[in-house]
Protein backbone atom coordinates (compact mmCIF):
# COMPACT_ATOMS: atom_id res chain seq x y z
CA UNK A 1 0.00 0.00 0.00
CA UNK A 2 1.21 3.48 -0.83
CA UNK A 3 2.41 5.82 1.90
CA UNK A 4 0.83 9.28 2.10
CA UNK A 5 1.33 12.45 4.14
CA UNK A 6 -1.19 15.25 4.67
CA UNK A 7 -0.31 18.92 5.03
CA UNK A 8 -2.86 21.55 6.10
CA UNK A 9 -2.25 25.30 5.98
CA UNK A 10 -4.62 27.51 8.00
CA UNK A 11 -4.19 30.72 6.03
CA UNK A 12 -5.73 34.18 6.14
CA UNK A 13 -8.02 33.59 3.18
CA UNK A 14 -8.71 29.89 3.64
CA UNK A 15 -7.47 26.41 4.43
CA UNK A 16 -5.35 24.62 1.85
CA UNK A 17 -4.57 20.94 2.04
CA UNK A 18 -2.19 18.76 0.05
CA UNK A 19 -1.77 15.00 0.11
CA UNK A 20 1.62 13.75 -1.10
CA UNK A 21 3.21 10.35 -1.47
CA UNK A 22 6.61 9.52 0.01
CA UNK A 23 8.35 10.74 -3.17
CA UNK A 24 6.80 14.17 -2.67
CA UNK A 25 4.34 13.84 -5.56
CA UNK A 26 1.08 15.69 -4.93
CA UNK A 27 -1.82 13.25 -5.05
CA UNK A 28 -4.65 15.68 -4.21
CA UNK A 29 -5.06 19.36 -3.37
CA UNK A 30 -8.11 21.11 -1.93
CA UNK A 31 -8.87 24.59 -0.61
CA UNK A 32 -11.83 26.19 1.17
CA UNK A 33 -12.10 29.93 1.79
CA UNK A 34 -13.67 31.78 4.73
CA UNK A 35 -14.49 35.43 5.44
CA UNK A 36 -12.30 38.14 6.91
CA UNK A 37 -14.18 40.25 9.46
CA UNK A 38 -13.42 43.98 9.70
CA UNK A 39 -15.83 45.35 12.33
CA UNK A 40 -13.85 48.60 12.66
CA UNK A 41 -11.12 50.39 10.67
CA UNK A 42 -7.73 48.66 11.09
CA UNK A 43 -9.38 45.62 12.69
CA UNK A 44 -9.09 42.14 11.18
CA UNK A 45 -10.74 39.13 12.80
CA UNK A 46 -11.89 35.61 11.99
CA UNK A 47 -14.02 33.01 13.71
CA UNK A 48 -11.95 29.92 14.62
CA UNK A 49 -15.04 27.81 13.92
CA UNK A 50 -14.75 28.89 10.28
CA UNK A 51 -11.19 27.51 10.23
CA UNK A 52 -12.39 24.21 11.65
CA UNK A 53 -15.33 23.83 9.26
CA UNK A 54 -13.04 24.59 6.32
CA UNK A 55 -10.46 22.09 7.59
CA UNK A 56 -13.05 19.31 7.78
CA UNK A 57 -14.21 20.05 4.23
CA UNK A 58 -10.64 20.10 2.90
CA UNK A 59 -9.84 16.74 4.48
CA UNK A 60 -13.06 15.19 3.18
CA UNK A 61 -12.40 16.48 -0.36
CA UNK A 62 -8.80 15.28 -0.38
CA UNK A 63 -9.80 11.80 0.74
CA UNK A 64 -12.59 11.71 -1.85
CA UNK A 65 -10.50 13.05 -4.73
CA UNK A 66 -7.43 10.92 -4.00
CA UNK A 67 -9.29 7.75 -3.05
CA UNK A 68 -6.37 7.12 -0.73
CA UNK A 69 -6.96 4.65 2.07
CA UNK A 70 -7.08 6.58 5.35
CA UNK A 71 -4.66 4.04 6.83
CA UNK A 72 -2.08 5.03 4.19
CA UNK A 73 -1.77 8.52 5.73
CA UNK A 74 1.17 8.12 8.11
CA UNK A 75 1.16 11.65 9.48
CA UNK A 76 -0.49 15.07 9.39
CA UNK A 77 1.41 18.36 9.44
CA UNK A 78 -0.07 21.76 10.25
CA UNK A 79 0.95 25.21 9.05
CA UNK A 80 -0.77 28.52 9.62
CA UNK A 81 -0.83 32.28 9.74
CA UNK A 82 1.50 33.62 12.43
CA UNK A 83 0.74 35.88 15.40
CA UNK A 84 -3.09 35.67 15.28
CA UNK A 85 -4.59 35.45 18.77
CA UNK A 86 -7.01 32.67 19.80
CA UNK A 87 -8.33 32.79 23.38
CA UNK A 88 -9.93 29.82 25.16
CA UNK A 89 -11.72 29.62 28.51
CA UNK A 90 -11.38 26.87 31.13
CA UNK A 91 -13.64 24.58 29.07
CA UNK A 92 -11.55 25.22 25.91
CA UNK A 93 -14.34 27.24 24.29
CA UNK A 94 -13.38 30.22 22.13
CA UNK A 95 -13.91 33.50 23.99
CA UNK A 96 -13.97 35.94 21.06
CA UNK A 97 -13.10 36.10 17.35
CA UNK A 98 -9.39 35.68 16.67
CA UNK A 99 -7.45 38.93 16.28
CA UNK A 100 -5.33 38.47 13.16
CA UNK A 101 -1.71 39.24 12.34
CA UNK A 102 -2.79 42.05 9.98
CA UNK A 103 -4.88 43.81 12.66
CA UNK A 104 -3.23 47.10 13.69
CA UNK A 105 -5.41 48.23 16.61
CA UNK A 106 -2.57 47.76 19.11
CA UNK A 107 -0.47 50.87 18.47
CA UNK A 108 -0.88 52.12 22.06
CA UNK A 109 -0.08 48.71 23.54
CA UNK A 110 3.15 48.56 21.53
CA UNK A 111 4.16 52.00 22.75
CA UNK A 112 3.44 50.89 26.31
CA UNK A 113 5.51 47.70 25.96
CA UNK A 114 8.46 49.53 24.45
CA UNK A 115 8.21 52.20 27.14
CA UNK A 116 7.75 49.77 30.04
CA UNK A 117 10.10 46.97 29.01
CA UNK A 118 12.26 48.86 26.49
CA UNK A 119 13.38 47.82 23.02
CA UNK A 120 16.80 46.69 24.24
CA UNK A 121 15.30 44.49 26.92
CA UNK A 122 12.80 43.03 24.42
CA UNK A 123 15.74 42.16 22.19
CA UNK A 124 17.46 40.39 25.07
CA UNK A 125 14.34 38.50 26.15
CA UNK A 126 12.55 37.60 22.88
CA UNK A 127 14.93 38.76 20.10
CA UNK A 128 12.24 41.02 18.58
CA UNK A 129 10.50 44.33 19.24
CA UNK A 130 6.82 44.71 20.08
CA UNK A 131 5.01 45.26 16.77
CA UNK A 132 1.29 45.69 16.11
CA UNK A 133 1.02 42.38 14.30
CA UNK A 134 2.50 40.25 17.10
CA UNK A 135 0.47 38.30 19.65
CA UNK A 136 1.59 39.97 22.88
CA UNK A 137 0.13 43.43 22.11
CA UNK A 138 -3.18 41.77 21.18
CA UNK A 139 -3.38 40.10 24.61
CA UNK A 140 -2.79 43.46 26.27
CA UNK A 141 -5.44 45.08 24.06
CA UNK A 142 -8.00 42.55 25.33
CA UNK A 143 -6.91 43.32 28.90
CA UNK A 144 -7.32 47.03 28.33
CA UNK A 145 -10.55 46.95 26.33
CA UNK A 146 -12.39 43.71 27.13
CA UNK A 147 -11.67 43.03 30.82
CA UNK A 148 -14.57 40.60 31.26
CA UNK A 149 -13.20 38.40 28.49
CA UNK A 150 -9.66 38.77 29.82
CA UNK A 151 -10.71 37.41 33.22
CA UNK A 152 -11.94 34.21 31.58
CA UNK A 153 -8.76 33.42 29.59
CA UNK A 154 -7.13 30.11 30.41
CA UNK A 155 -5.30 29.27 27.15
CA UNK A 156 -3.61 31.31 24.40
CA UNK A 157 -3.25 29.59 21.02
CA UNK A 158 -2.37 30.36 17.43
CA UNK A 159 -4.58 29.32 14.47
CA UNK A 160 -2.96 26.03 13.48
CA UNK A 161 -2.68 25.00 17.12
CA UNK A 162 -6.41 25.52 17.60
CA UNK A 163 -6.94 23.13 14.67
CA UNK A 164 -4.56 20.66 16.35
CA UNK A 165 -6.70 20.89 19.49
CA UNK A 166 -9.84 20.15 17.50
CA UNK A 167 -8.18 17.18 15.75
CA UNK A 168 -6.43 15.63 18.76
CA UNK A 169 -7.70 17.21 21.97
CA UNK A 170 -4.10 18.25 22.75
CA UNK A 171 -3.15 21.83 23.62
CA UNK A 172 0.36 22.46 22.28
CA UNK A 173 2.37 24.90 20.16
CA UNK A 174 5.51 24.48 18.08
CA UNK A 175 8.60 26.64 18.54
CA UNK A 176 8.48 28.34 15.13
CA UNK A 177 5.00 29.75 15.73
CA UNK A 178 5.62 30.50 19.41
CA UNK A 179 8.63 32.60 18.35
CA UNK A 180 6.28 35.10 16.69
CA UNK A 181 4.26 35.86 19.80
CA UNK A 182 6.85 38.26 21.33
CA UNK A 183 6.51 36.15 24.49
CA UNK A 184 9.03 33.47 23.55
CA UNK A 185 12.72 33.13 24.41
CA UNK A 186 13.86 32.47 20.85
CA UNK A 187 17.45 31.73 21.82
CA UNK A 188 16.52 28.95 24.27
CA UNK A 189 13.26 27.82 22.59
CA UNK A 190 11.07 28.31 25.67
CA UNK A 191 8.58 30.81 27.02
CA UNK A 192 10.06 34.06 28.36
CA UNK A 193 8.70 33.61 31.87
CA UNK A 194 10.38 36.73 33.27
CA UNK A 195 8.66 38.85 30.61
CA UNK A 196 5.31 37.19 31.29
CA UNK A 197 5.74 37.90 35.01
CA UNK A 198 6.72 41.51 34.42
CA UNK A 199 3.65 42.06 32.24
CA UNK A 200 1.39 40.18 34.72
CA UNK A 201 0.34 37.65 32.07
CA UNK A 202 -0.25 34.16 33.47
CA UNK A 203 2.44 31.79 32.21
CA UNK A 204 -0.08 28.93 32.55
CA UNK A 205 -1.94 30.35 29.56
CA UNK A 206 1.01 29.46 27.32
CA UNK A 207 0.82 25.84 26.12
CA UNK A 208 3.70 23.34 26.13
CA UNK A 209 6.04 23.84 23.16
CA UNK A 210 7.50 21.18 20.90
CA UNK A 211 9.71 21.06 17.81
CA UNK A 212 7.97 21.07 14.44
CA UNK A 213 8.72 17.40 13.79
CA UNK A 214 7.51 16.14 17.18
CA UNK A 215 4.28 14.14 17.33
CA UNK A 216 1.89 16.31 19.35
CA UNK A 217 -1.25 14.21 19.36
CA UNK A 218 -3.30 11.73 17.40
CA UNK A 219 -6.59 12.04 15.58
CA UNK A 220 -9.44 11.31 17.99
CA UNK A 221 -12.04 8.65 17.08
CA UNK A 222 -14.91 11.15 16.98
CA UNK A 223 -12.93 13.33 14.55
CA UNK A 224 -12.04 10.31 12.44
CA UNK A 225 -15.77 9.65 12.01
CA UNK A 226 -16.35 13.25 10.90
CA UNK A 227 -13.39 13.63 8.54
CA UNK A 228 -12.79 10.13 7.23
CA UNK A 229 -9.26 10.01 8.67
CA UNK A 230 -8.11 6.97 10.59
CA UNK A 231 -8.26 7.31 14.36
CA UNK A 232 -4.79 7.46 15.86
CA UNK A 233 -3.13 9.14 12.86
CA UNK A 234 -0.17 11.16 14.26
CA UNK A 235 -0.30 14.96 14.08
CA UNK A 236 3.11 16.65 14.31
CA UNK A 237 3.98 20.08 15.67
CA UNK A 238 4.06 21.66 12.24
CA UNK A 239 5.15 25.24 11.84
CA UNK A 240 4.49 28.85 10.99
CA UNK A 241 3.55 29.48 7.37
CA UNK A 242 6.94 31.02 6.60
CA UNK A 243 8.97 28.13 8.02
CA UNK A 244 6.78 25.55 6.30
CA UNK A 245 7.17 27.48 3.05
CA UNK A 246 10.93 27.37 3.54
CA UNK A 247 10.90 23.63 4.22
CA UNK A 248 8.79 23.11 1.11
CA UNK A 249 11.38 24.90 -1.04
CA UNK A 250 14.45 23.35 0.57
CA UNK A 251 15.64 26.44 2.47
CA UNK A 252 16.88 24.31 5.35
CA UNK A 253 20.64 24.92 5.29
CA UNK A 254 22.91 27.94 5.46
CA UNK A 255 23.55 29.75 2.20
CA UNK A 256 19.98 29.33 0.97
CA UNK A 257 17.50 32.19 1.07
CA UNK A 258 13.82 32.29 0.16
CA UNK A 259 12.41 35.37 -1.58
CA UNK A 260 8.63 35.17 -1.66
CA UNK A 261 6.48 37.80 -3.34
CA UNK A 262 2.87 37.40 -2.28
CA UNK A 263 0.71 40.26 -1.05
CA UNK A 264 3.63 40.93 1.26
CA UNK A 265 7.25 40.27 0.44
CA UNK A 266 9.34 37.92 2.58
CA UNK A 267 13.08 37.34 2.60
CA UNK A 268 13.88 34.27 4.71
CA UNK A 269 17.45 33.20 5.50
CA UNK A 270 18.32 29.96 7.32
CA UNK A 271 20.96 30.12 10.06
CA UNK A 272 22.42 27.37 12.21
CA UNK A 273 23.20 29.82 15.00
CA UNK A 274 21.11 32.45 16.75
CA UNK A 275 21.65 35.89 15.22
CA UNK A 276 19.82 39.13 16.09
CA UNK A 277 20.26 42.30 14.05
CA UNK A 278 21.20 45.13 16.47
CA UNK A 279 18.38 47.44 15.32
CA UNK A 280 15.91 44.54 14.99
CA UNK A 281 15.01 45.66 11.46
CA UNK A 282 14.55 41.97 10.60
CA UNK A 283 12.98 39.27 12.75
CA UNK A 284 14.84 36.36 14.32
CA UNK A 285 12.63 33.32 14.89
CA UNK A 286 13.01 29.56 15.47
CA UNK A 287 13.06 27.48 12.29
CA UNK A 288 11.02 24.31 11.85
CA UNK A 289 14.38 22.57 11.51
CA UNK A 290 15.31 21.47 15.05
CA UNK A 291 18.23 23.45 16.44
CA UNK A 292 18.07 26.08 13.69
CA UNK A 293 16.79 29.64 13.37
CA UNK A 294 15.97 32.05 10.59
CA UNK A 295 16.27 35.75 9.89
CA UNK A 296 13.31 37.29 8.07
CA UNK A 297 12.60 40.64 6.50
CA UNK A 298 9.03 41.55 5.61
CA UNK A 299 7.71 44.10 3.12
CA UNK A 300 4.07 44.85 3.87
CA UNK A 301 3.14 45.49 0.23
CA UNK A 302 5.09 43.69 -2.48
CA UNK A 303 2.73 41.85 -4.80
CA UNK A 304 0.03 43.90 -3.10
CA UNK A 305 1.59 47.06 -4.51
CA UNK A 306 1.57 45.57 -8.01
CA UNK A 307 -2.07 44.56 -7.59
CA UNK A 308 -2.91 48.11 -6.45
CA UNK A 309 -1.16 49.49 -9.53
CA UNK A 310 -3.04 47.09 -11.81
CA UNK A 311 -6.41 47.82 -10.22
CA UNK A 312 -5.88 51.59 -10.13
CA UNK A 313 -4.15 52.25 -13.46
CA UNK A 314 -4.50 49.04 -15.47
CA UNK A 315 -8.05 49.19 -16.81
CA UNK A 316 -6.79 49.03 -20.40
CA UNK A 317 -4.65 45.98 -19.63
CA UNK A 318 -7.51 44.27 -17.80
CA UNK A 319 -9.87 44.78 -20.71
CA UNK A 320 -7.29 43.63 -23.25
CA UNK A 321 -6.51 40.58 -21.13
CA UNK A 322 -10.19 39.63 -21.13
CA UNK A 323 -10.36 39.87 -24.91
CA UNK A 324 -7.17 37.86 -25.39
CA UNK A 325 -7.93 35.43 -22.54
CA UNK A 326 -4.64 36.50 -21.04
CA UNK A 327 -3.37 38.13 -17.87
CA UNK A 328 -3.15 41.86 -17.20
CA UNK A 329 0.07 41.38 -15.24
CA UNK A 330 1.70 39.76 -18.27
CA UNK A 331 0.73 42.72 -20.44
CA UNK A 332 2.16 45.21 -17.95
CA UNK A 333 5.36 43.18 -17.61
CA UNK A 334 5.69 42.94 -21.38
CA UNK A 335 5.45 46.72 -21.67
CA UNK A 336 7.89 47.19 -18.79
CA UNK A 337 10.47 45.02 -20.56
CA UNK A 338 10.71 47.60 -23.39
CA UNK A 339 11.90 50.34 -21.00
CA UNK A 340 15.58 50.94 -20.13
CA UNK A 341 16.92 49.66 -16.83
CA UNK A 342 16.26 52.16 -14.07
CA UNK A 343 13.10 53.39 -15.80
CA UNK A 344 14.91 56.49 -17.03
CA UNK A 345 15.22 57.79 -13.46
CA UNK A 346 11.65 57.05 -12.30
CA UNK A 347 11.42 55.46 -8.84
CA UNK A 348 8.53 53.85 -7.00
CA UNK A 349 8.38 53.52 -3.20
CA UNK A 350 6.07 50.60 -2.36
CA UNK A 351 5.06 51.80 1.13
CA UNK A 352 1.31 51.76 0.47
CA UNK A 353 0.51 50.36 3.94
CA UNK A 354 3.49 51.71 5.85
CA UNK A 355 6.53 49.46 6.01
CA UNK A 356 8.02 46.88 8.36
CA UNK A 357 11.50 46.06 7.02
CA UNK A 358 13.67 48.07 7.20
CA UNK A 359 11.84 51.21 8.36
CA UNK A 360 9.26 49.90 10.86
CA UNK A 361 7.06 52.88 10.11
CA UNK A 362 3.29 53.00 9.93
CA UNK A 363 3.58 56.52 8.54
CA UNK A 364 5.51 55.65 5.37
CA UNK A 365 3.60 56.26 2.13
CA UNK A 366 3.94 55.12 -1.45
CA UNK A 367 5.40 57.51 -4.01
CA UNK A 368 6.54 57.91 -7.59
CA UNK A 369 9.64 60.09 -7.73
CA UNK A 370 11.56 61.43 -10.70
CA UNK A 371 8.69 61.66 -13.18
CA UNK A 372 9.27 63.82 -16.25
CA UNK A 373 7.36 64.56 -19.40
CA UNK A 374 9.21 61.78 -21.23
CA UNK A 375 7.91 59.03 -18.93
CA UNK A 376 5.18 56.78 -20.30
CA UNK A 377 2.85 54.31 -18.63
CA UNK A 378 5.33 51.55 -19.45
CA UNK A 379 7.96 53.46 -17.45
CA UNK A 380 5.61 53.51 -14.47
CA UNK A 381 4.99 49.78 -14.83
CA UNK A 382 8.70 49.02 -14.83
CA UNK A 383 9.36 51.35 -11.92
CA UNK A 384 6.76 49.48 -9.82
CA UNK A 385 8.49 46.15 -10.48
CA UNK A 386 11.90 47.68 -9.78
CA UNK A 387 10.67 49.44 -6.61
CA UNK A 388 9.25 46.22 -5.17
CA UNK A 389 12.49 44.40 -5.93
CA UNK A 390 14.61 47.18 -4.40
CA UNK A 391 12.45 46.81 -1.27
CA UNK A 392 13.23 43.08 -1.19
CA UNK A 393 16.92 43.87 -1.56
CA UNK A 394 16.69 46.02 1.59
CA UNK A 395 16.13 42.82 3.56
CA UNK A 396 18.91 40.97 1.72
CA UNK A 397 21.39 43.74 2.55
CA UNK A 398 20.53 43.44 6.24
CA UNK A 399 20.91 39.66 6.08
CA UNK A 400 24.37 40.07 4.56
CA UNK A 401 25.34 42.67 7.17
CA UNK A 402 24.68 40.02 9.83
CA UNK A 403 27.36 37.79 8.35
CA UNK A 404 25.04 35.33 6.64
CA UNK A 405 26.30 34.04 3.31
CA UNK A 406 23.91 34.04 0.35
CA UNK A 407 24.71 31.30 -2.15
CA UNK A 408 21.32 30.97 -3.83
CA UNK A 409 17.96 32.74 -3.59
CA UNK A 410 14.95 30.52 -4.23
CA UNK A 411 11.91 32.32 -5.60
CA UNK A 412 8.25 31.71 -4.89
CA UNK A 413 5.01 33.62 -5.36
CA UNK A 414 4.20 36.17 -8.04
CA UNK A 415 7.83 37.21 -8.45
CA UNK A 416 8.69 33.70 -9.65
CA UNK A 417 6.08 33.49 -12.41
CA UNK A 418 7.47 36.01 -14.88
CA UNK A 419 10.72 35.32 -16.74
CA UNK A 420 11.32 39.06 -16.96
CA UNK A 421 10.84 39.56 -13.22
CA UNK A 422 13.05 36.57 -12.38
CA UNK A 423 15.93 38.09 -14.33
CA UNK A 424 15.18 41.50 -12.84
CA UNK A 425 15.47 40.01 -9.35
CA UNK A 426 18.78 38.33 -10.18
CA UNK A 427 20.16 41.62 -11.50
CA UNK A 428 18.91 43.78 -8.62
CA UNK A 429 19.86 41.28 -5.90
CA UNK A 430 23.21 40.60 -7.55
CA UNK A 431 22.83 36.89 -6.78
CA UNK A 432 21.75 33.73 -8.55
CA UNK A 433 18.03 33.08 -8.22
CA UNK A 434 16.36 29.73 -8.73
CA UNK A 435 13.02 28.00 -9.18
CA UNK A 436 12.20 24.66 -7.58
CA UNK A 437 9.81 21.87 -8.52
CA UNK A 438 7.39 22.47 -5.64
CA UNK A 439 4.65 25.07 -5.72
CA UNK A 440 2.06 24.01 -3.13
CA UNK A 441 3.40 26.40 -0.49
CA UNK A 442 3.34 25.94 3.30
CA UNK A 443 0.96 22.95 3.17
CA UNK A 444 3.64 21.00 1.27
CA UNK A 445 6.29 21.83 3.85
CA UNK A 446 3.89 20.80 6.62
CA UNK A 447 3.42 17.44 4.89
CA UNK A 448 7.21 16.94 4.78
CA UNK A 449 7.44 17.72 8.51
CA UNK A 450 4.74 15.10 9.08
CA UNK A 451 6.92 12.65 7.17
CA UNK A 452 9.87 13.30 9.47
CA UNK A 453 7.75 13.06 12.60
CA UNK A 454 6.15 9.79 11.50
CA UNK A 455 9.44 8.19 10.45
CA UNK A 456 8.95 8.26 6.68
CA UNK A 457 12.08 10.45 6.48
CA UNK A 458 14.96 10.51 8.97
CA UNK A 459 15.28 14.28 9.16
CA UNK A 460 14.19 17.48 7.43
CA UNK A 461 17.30 17.81 5.26
CA UNK A 462 16.88 14.27 3.94
CA UNK A 463 13.25 14.94 3.05
CA UNK A 464 14.00 18.14 1.17
CA UNK A 465 17.19 17.02 -0.57
CA UNK A 466 15.43 13.95 -1.98
CA UNK A 467 12.26 15.75 -3.04
CA UNK A 468 12.93 19.45 -3.71
CA UNK A 469 14.92 20.03 -6.91
CA UNK A 470 16.07 23.21 -8.64
CA UNK A 471 14.43 23.41 -12.07
CA UNK A 472 15.87 26.71 -13.29
CA UNK A 473 18.78 28.94 -12.22
CA UNK A 474 19.19 32.54 -13.35
CA UNK A 475 22.51 34.30 -12.89
CA UNK A 476 22.77 38.09 -12.67
CA UNK A 477 24.24 39.91 -15.62
CA UNK A 478 27.36 41.69 -14.25
CA UNK A 479 26.81 44.89 -16.24
CA UNK A 480 23.13 45.16 -15.33
CA UNK A 481 23.84 44.24 -11.68
CA UNK A 482 26.42 47.04 -11.40
CA UNK A 483 23.99 49.55 -12.92
CA UNK A 484 21.22 48.47 -10.57
CA UNK A 485 23.52 48.80 -7.57
CA UNK A 486 23.91 52.49 -8.48
CA UNK A 487 20.15 52.95 -8.86
CA UNK A 488 19.57 51.09 -5.59
CA UNK A 489 21.74 53.56 -3.67
CA UNK A 490 19.46 56.36 -4.89
CA UNK A 491 16.41 54.32 -3.83
CA UNK A 492 17.86 53.81 -0.34
CA UNK A 493 18.18 57.55 0.12
CA UNK A 494 14.55 58.33 -0.73
CA UNK A 495 12.90 57.20 2.52
CA UNK A 496 15.22 59.23 4.79
CA UNK A 497 14.69 62.25 2.55
CA UNK A 498 10.91 61.90 2.87
CA UNK A 499 10.52 60.77 6.48
CA UNK A 500 9.68 64.23 7.84
CA UNK A 501 7.20 64.72 5.02
CA UNK A 502 5.58 61.38 5.86
CA UNK A 503 5.22 62.49 9.49
CA UNK A 504 3.60 65.76 8.43
CA UNK A 505 1.15 63.94 6.17
CA UNK A 506 0.30 61.53 8.98
CA UNK A 507 -0.39 64.37 11.43
CA UNK A 508 -2.78 66.01 8.99
CA UNK A 509 -4.61 62.86 7.92
CA UNK A 510 -4.71 60.78 11.12
CA UNK A 511 -8.28 59.80 11.86
CA UNK A 512 -9.56 60.95 8.46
Amino acid sequence: MATHLLGLDIGTTGVKGVLIDERGVSVAIAAVEYPLLTPKPNWAEQNPEDWWNATVLVIQRILSDSRAAPSSIKGIGLSGQMHSLVLLDKGHSVLRPAILWCDTRTEQECKWINGTIGRERMRDLVANPALEGFTLPKILWVRNNEPEIYKRIRTVLLPKDYIRFRLTGEVMMDVSDAAGTALFDVAHRRWAVSLLNQLAIASEWCPPVRESIDVCGKVMPKIARITGLEAGTPVVGGGADNTCGAVGTGVVKEGRVLASVGTSGVVFAHTDSMKVEPKMRVHTFCHSVPGAWYVMGVMLMAGGALRWYRDTFGQQEREEAKMRLGDAYDLMTEAASTIPRGSDGLFFLPYLAGERTPHQSAMARGAFIGATIRHTKAHFSRSVLEGITYGMRDSLEIVKSMGLEIQQIRLTGGGAKSKFWRQLQADIYGHEVALVNTSEGPAFGAALLAGVGSGVYRHVLEATENIVRVTESIAPDPTRAAMYSDWYEIYRGLYPALSETYSAIHRRTAGS
